[in-house]
């Protein structure tokens, strides 16, 4: 089994439910375990202009999925709860990234892990440092908290509070 961290966002719709189907998705996965689940957070938009703010948050779950079958889960259940891939950054229903998978460092065609943007943006930190700031950076060696603190500010992230939503074990 792997511990691995999620970061899952919507910016469209009911965007509670959206985070919460997308929970139960996954922990509906045979292979998947349900983990700790960070709080939700009010962002802007990042490296796109939309008028639709985000809910983001941060799930840790352990699987004996390999991250191939996981990112094809993830994927699989962003189609099934309605997000349209056109190409680029863009407004979605939902969103289900790899932030880390283990200790692993995978660098593939359709699968980066760590997740490379993942020590740039607020949206993400915030969240991974209220669940696990200690979790080191496999490729840049920093913790979680010190790649919070290394980020410039300006970033616009708003804890709303824990996810309302019927998920499994919650």
């Amino acid at each position: 089994m792997t511990s691995v961290c999620l970061g899952l966002g919507s910016n469209l719709g009911d965007r509670a439910a959206n985070l919460g189907r997308a929970l139960k998705a996954l922990w509906a996965t045979p292979g998947i375990f349900p983990g700790p689940v960070s709080s939700v957070y009010l962002t802007e938009p990042v490296e796109f202009s939309s008028p639709h703010w985000f809910y983001n948050l941060v799930a840790i779950v352990r699987t004996s999925l390999s991250p191939w079958e996981l990112v094809l889960r993830t994927l699989e259940i962003e189609r099934q709860l309605g997000r349209v891939r056109k190409g680029g950054l863009k407004d979605r229903v939902v969103d289900i990234d790899i932030l880390f998978y283990g200790e692993e460092v995978i660098r593939g065609s359709w699968l980066e892990v760590p997740h490379p943007r993942l020590h740039r943006r607020a949206f993400v930190l915030v969240p991974l440092c209220e669940l696990v700031p200690e979790w080191r950076h496999p490729l840049l060696g920093h913790t979680v908290q010190e790649l919070l603190e290394d980020l410039p500010e300006g970033s616009r992230v708003y804890r709303l509070g824990p996810l309302v939503a019927e998920v499994p074990g919650r």
